[in-house]
Parts: structure tokens; sequence; C-alpha cells
């Protein structure tokens, strides 16, 4: 399970960092890929990295400004005229179905597999036997979620040294008794699977939050996680600036990382105001406060340990 930042700037595009989006690959948990925002240019983004449209499962649209939106039409269309078939659903706030189905129809769009269009509310927004998504309301002026991926509980490592010093036989068997099921051998022997798998592994969290003020939602959203993704759009010394315009800063965003205990933080959606070699300072901000800090820039990869 990776992260790949598509997108990590700010408002609009400029020369190094493209406007918001971010790819969840999950393709050996469950041969797909998840994408969170994907604003205009994204599917030009994807054509400098290993991604196929196709493989998108699903879209989860933070919140519906420009800079989070505006390339969802063209990549709706194109992975339909590249071959996709595979079903795709987008979930985001109030006014996603319009959007979309108006793009499609005054451009004369027809996609060649099936398109849902869920807009979300609090609370869980698809679970399966795999992950739970769960959306919050942000602080950011419209509304702008927070999502919360959570990977379920898994189960232990089979103990196959142990199986077979027992003289246990390689076989479908393994698989039962790492399945949890209670087995019969041939020689009559009934096999407890407990003593011969590992407890039961902890699954991943992945938050990644849209645009926001610091706000208590934020810090519920990023409890734990592995990784959290949060806008600094300012330094720290303009937090009356992020304030006005409904943003965050270096230092804030260490500071819900903190609060949350969360293990990684991943600084994105960085204003173009700031150089190069300006973005090193706000590294530093952030780690005054929280050290496990990088700050994303378009085709970084983070790997969810």
């Amino acid at each position: 399970m990776e992260l790949l930042f598509l997108g990590t700037g700010a408002g609009v595009p400029g020369k190094r960092r493209n406007v918001t989006s971010i790819a969840l690959k999950m393709l050996n948990e469950r041969g797909a890929v998840w994408l969170i925002d994907c604003g205009e240019a994204t599917q030009h983004q994807i054509l400098h990295t290993s991604l196929k449209p196709r493989r998108i499962e699903k879209i989860f649209i933070t919140h519906l400004h420009g800079d989070h939106l505006f390339g969802l039409p063209g990549l709706l269309g194109s992975r339909s005229f590249q071959g996709g078939t595979e079903p795709l659903t987008v979930y985001g706030p109030s006014g996603i179905r319009a959007f979309i189905e108006t793009a499609l129809l005054v451009s004369n769009t027809h996609l060649q597999y099936p398109l849902l269009i869920e807009e979300i509310q609090e609370g869980p927004v698809f679970e399966d036997s795999h992950m739970l998504v769960t959306a919050e309301k942000l602080d950011h002026g419209i509304d702008s979620y927070g999502y919360r991926f959570a990977e379920k509980e898994k189960p232990g490592e089979l103990l196959v040294e142990k199986l077979r010093e027992e003289g246990i036989p390689p076989g479908p068997v393994y698989k039962k008794i790492k399945e949890g099921q209670t087995v019969t051998l041939p020689d009559g022997r009934v096999i407890d699977p407990a003593p011969y798998t590992s407890g039961p592994q902890p699954g991943k969290i992945i938050t990644v939050l849209g645009d926001t003020r610091q706000c208590e939602s934020a810090v519920r959203l990023a409890r734990n996680a592995n990784v959290l993704v949060h806008e600094a759009t300012f330094d720290a010394k303009s937090e009356k600036m992020a304030r006005d315009y409904f943003h965050s800063t270096t230092k804030q965003a260490a500071e819900t990382a903190e609060r949350a205990g969360a293990k990684k933080l991943c600084l994105t959606h960085i204003s173009s105001r700031y150089t190069k070699e300006e973005e090193q300072q706000l590294v530093k901000e952030a780690a005054e406060r929280f050290p496990s800090v990088v700050i994303a820039h378009d085709f970084l990869e983070v790997a969810i340990d």
C-alpha cells in the first residue's frame, strides 16, 4: 500500500506543482487504485506514472473547489476511451452529482462502464471486508471533508515451521488453518488453528484531509494514523492569512498530527508563493513540533509502513 502524490500545489497549477490529487495504491491488497481529489490535469500527471486509469476503482472528492475537482470529467472520459469497463464510484459532497452529470451531458461524453455517484454525509461512506472509509466535515467555508481509510485487522501469519515440525504436511489444510478453521487430518488428529498462527495484525490507517483550518474533526480522523496528509498552504508566521482564507499553516498541521498521535505527517497543498529553497523552511517549522514530517512534491511516493 502506497500513496502517490500526483499534485501538491494550492489554488492554481504552478511550474513545479500541479493542483491536488493523490493516488492510494492498493495493487497487492485489492488490485486497485483509489484517487483522493482530481484537480485539473490529473490525467496528464498520471501519464508520467505507471498508473492505469482502468485500475482506478474509486475517487473521493474532498470538496468542490476547482483545484480539487476540475480534472474529473476528463479523467472519467479518458478511462472509458482507454478501454476501462469495470465500475467506478465517485464520492463527494452534495453537488458532485450535478457537476459530473452536467459535464458529461454537455460534452456528449458516453462512458462504457457503470459510473456510480455517492453524495456523502459524515460517517462511514464505504465498507467491505478489507477497508472502512469514514468522512467528517472540516472547516473551510464550503463543505470540505477529510477521509480516514482504515484497513481492517488482518489474520496472523501461518507458522509453517511449527506445522512441519509436528508432521502436518503442506496442502489445502494450511489455508484452512490460516483462515482459523479447525481441521481433521487423515490420521484422525484434530488441529486447533490458534497455536499455528501469530496474533492478528492491525490494519493500516491513512488520513487525507481536504482544505481546512485547524479543527477537532481533523484530529479525530487522524487518530493513530500511519500517515496523515495535511494541507500546509501557509508558513507558520502567516497564521492570520491562513485563518482568513480557511487554510492551515505548517505549524498547525504539525500540531494536529501530534494531538492525533499520527506516525507520519505529509505536508501538501503548498502555495506557489514559496520557492524550492523556502520550502525547506516549511519542513523545519513543522518538524519543531512533529519530527516525522515530509513535504510532498509531485510524484512523491510514500509507503504505508
